[in-house]
């Protein structure tokens, strides 16, 4: 039976990547930390002796605190924060835990800041609103994007300090037969059966050669349609979230569902 305030590994694997995903606050010391440098998708890294500092970012969030083992340092680190009506839990096992139920863990020292700015080619379209959705449900929650003229995406991206993608000499774009989506998906580390299997749609509806999927079709339209309904880029991507949200539910538990129209009573 799981212990009172406590979220077993399973379930969080189950709430990252959906908008239902609690906050992650990593709390390991330096020195476990440094026995291996990884955080789980969408974590940050926050000193225990000032978890309070916290409270303002965390009202209203399910939080879940993470340390090594999921002991003494994360059961007092939660205590602390639901003094002050945070709703927190522990993560059952803590990073170990986590490691040995099998949960995808990203090597820090290839993130980006958190809450840092990446930025793209302006009237996006599959790829780069694609990429926006994986960064903020899996690697950064804060992230702020830029939509800027294809010409001025690297200058930008030196200028402002942002991280730019799905563009011509940048790292995170399209490789062979792959898009700029797959890119980031090998650059952190993201090594999911969802993910590479949206990856495929993904990849065919932004036309990569060799790419099929009979879903892409469905998923070219609604990214067209979506297109044209919004002129301004960010209100756009907001609006494509729920989309691709959908889009990974399908990849992560319904790929074998299929549904067909019935007459029920002799009626239509």
């Amino acid at each position: 039976m799981t212990a009172p305030n406590t979220m077993k590994p399973a379930q969080l694997a189950r709430l990252i990547g959906t908008p239902d995903a609690p906050a992650l606050v990593d709390i390991c010391i330096d020195q476990d930390f440094a026995q291996d440098p990884r955080l789980i998708p969408t974590s940050f890294r926050h000193p225990f002796t000032q978890i309070e500092e916290l409270l303002p970012n965390l009202q209203g969030r399910k939080t879940v605190v993470i340390c090594q083992k999921g002991k003494k340092l994360s059961q007092g680190a939660m205590a602390l924060l639901r003094t002050q009506g945070a709703d927190a839990e522990v993560l059952e096992g803590g990073i170990f835990g986590w490691r040995d139920f099998g949960g995808t863990l990203l090597q820090a020292d290839r993130l980006p800041a958190r809450g840092g700015l990446w930025v793209t080619r302006h009237r996006p379209k599959v790829d780069r609103i694609a990429c926006p959705w994986l960064i903020r449900r899996f690697i950064d929650p804060d992230a702020r994007f830029l939509f800027v003229a294809p010409s001025e995406v690297l200058a930008v991206a030196e200028k402002f300090n942002a991280t730019p993608f799905d563009v011509e000499g940048a790292e995170l774009s399209h490789r062979e037969n792959t898009c700029s989506f797959d890119a980031m998906l090998a650059g952190y580390g993201l090594d999911h059966p969802a993910l590479h299997a949206m990856a495929a749609v993904i990849r065919a509806a932004d036309g990569t050669p060799q790419a099929s999927a009979p879903e892409a079709v469905g998923l070219l339209a609604i990214s067209l349609g979506l297109s044209r309904m919004y002129r301004d880029d960010l209100e756009q991507l907001e609006a494509a979230m729920p989309l691709y949200d959908a889009l990974y539910r399908w990849a992560r538990d319904a790929q074998g569902e299929t549904h067909d129209w019935a007459v029920h009573g002799g009626t239509a």
